[in-house]
C-alpha cells in the first residue's frame, strides 16, 4: 500500500462518514438533530487529525505498551473536550439546549464518549499506524540504497587497482626481456585506463563497452603469450546499447590469464545477448602445478555486485577442477535498454 492508496481510504472514509452520519439522517429527522450530527461529524474529524498528526505518532512505542495505552485514553479526552464544547455550550446558543440531559455527569459524560468516539479513533490510529510504517520502510530502504551504493563503490574501487596491478605485471617482464611488443602493450593499457577512469564512476554502461574492455584487455594479454593463436573469442551481439554495470566480466578474463595455460591448450571465451540476457562463457585450462584454488579478490566482488545490482535476475556457475576453470554467467539485461 502506498501513501497515495492511504489518501484516498481517508477520502473514501470521511465520503461514507458524512453519508451516514448526516446526509442520510438529514432526509429523516429535523433540523436539530440534523445539527447535533453535524457538529459530532466536525468534533470527530477535529479529533481524527489530532489523533492521526500527534498523539499516536508520539504515544505509539510497541515495546511500551503503557504509553500507547496512555495516548488512547488522551484521544478521548480530547473528544470529550471538543464534543462538550460544541454540543454543551455552543449548539444550546442555537436550538436552546444540548445533547445530553442536565445533571449528567462528567465521569459517566467521559465514559459514554469512550463508545462514541471509538470509532474514529480505531480508523484514525489504524491509517496513522500504516503512514508510521511506510515512512519507517521508505527509510529503511533508502538506508539499504545508500548501503549498496556505498558498497559497490568501494567494490569497484577494489577492481580497478587488481587490474592495474596485474597489466603492469605483464608490461614489466615485456620491458625486462627487452622486448619489441613493450611499447604496444603500453598503448593498449593507456587504452585501458581511459576506459576504467571514465566509465567506473557510472552506475551502468553501454554492453559494447564492456565487450571494448575485455576485447582490449585480451589484445594486450596475447602480446606478452606465445601462442596467441590458442584464445579463441566467439562474440555475437545484437543489442549493443544495453546497460550493464562496468567491470562484471573483466576480472574472469584476468583470472583466466593469470592462471591458465597458454603453452598447451589455451582459452574459450563465448559472448551473447540473444533476448537481451547477456551470456558469457569461459574456459581455461589450469597451468600444470597450479592446485589451489583460482578464485581471487576480483571474483568475490562480482559474485557480491551482481548479488545487489542483479538479484533474480542473474545466474553464475563457476566450476573448477584440477584441470581447467569454466565460468558461465547470464544476466537479464531486460528494461535495461536506452
Amino acid at each position: 500500500m502506498k501513501k497515495n492508496q492511504i489518501f484516498f481510504l481517508h477520502i473514501f472514509y470521511w465520503i461514507l462518514n458524512l453519508t451516514f452520519s448526516i446526509l442520510v439522517p438529514m432526509l429523516a429527522w429535523k433540523t436539530e438533530h440534523s445539527l447535533l450530527n453535524v457538529t459530532f461529524f466536525m468534533v470527530s474529524f477535529i479529533v481524527f487529525y489530532i489523533n492521526y498528526f500527534y498523539i499516536v505518532p508520539f504515544f505509539f512505542n510497541i515495546k511500551k505498551l503503557y504509553l500507547t495505552i496512555f495516548g488512547f485514553f488522551i484521544s478521548v479526552g480530547c473528544f470529550v473536550v471538543f464534543r462538550y464544547l460544541a454540543e454543551e455550550l455552543i449548539l444550546p446558543l442555537f436550538i436552546g439546549h444540548g445533547n445530553y440531559a442536565e445533571g449528567t455527569s462528567l465521569w459517566f459524560y467521559y465514559f459514554d464518549n469512550v463508545f462514541y468516539s471509538s470509532n474514529t479513533l480505531f480508523i484514525s490510529t489504524a491509517l496513522a499506524l500504516f503512514n508510521i510504517f511506510f515512512k519507517r520502510e521508505d527509510e529503511r530502504q533508502q538506508l539499504i540504497q545508500e548501503k549498496q551504493s556505498a558498497e559497490l563503490k568501494a567494490l569497484k574501487t577494489q577492481i580497478n587497482p587488481h587490474f592495474i596491478f596485474n597489466s603492469l605485471n605483464n608490461i614489466y617482464s615485456l620491458v625486462f626481456q627487452n622486448s619489441e611488443k613493450a611499447l604496444p602493450a603500453i598503448e593498449e593499457l593507456s587504452k585501458l585506463l581511459r576506459y576504467s577512469t571514465k566509465d567506473l564512476e557510472q552506475d551502468f554502461i553501454p554492453l559494447e563497452r564492456e565487450i571494448g574492455y575485455v576485447e582490449s584487455l585480451i589484445e594486450l594479454e596475447k602480446l606478452r603469450i606465445k601462442n596467441p593463436e590458442k584464445i579463441t573469442v566467439l562474440k555475437h551481439i545484437k543489442n549493443p546499447t544495453l546497460k550493464i554495470s562496468p567491470m562484471l566480466i573483466v576480472p574472469f578474463v584476468e583470472n583466466a590469464f593469470k592462471h591458465g595455460d597458454f603453452r598447451n591448450k589455451g582459452f574459450e571465451m563465448k559472448i551473447s545477448d540473444n533476448n537481451k540476457v547477456l551470456h558469457f562463457y569461459l574456459l581455461n585450462f589450469k597451468k600444470e602445478r597450479m592446485k589451489d584454488s583460482v578464485s581471487g579478490i576480483g571474483i568475490e566482488n562480482v559474485k557480491k555486485r551482481l548479488e545487489i545490482l542483479y538479484p533474480k535476475k542473474h545466474t553464475l556457475n563457476i566450476i573448477e577442477t584440477e584441470t581447467d576453470f569454466t565460468v558461465d554467467l547470464k544476466i537479464d539485461l531486460k528494461n535495461e535498454e536506452n
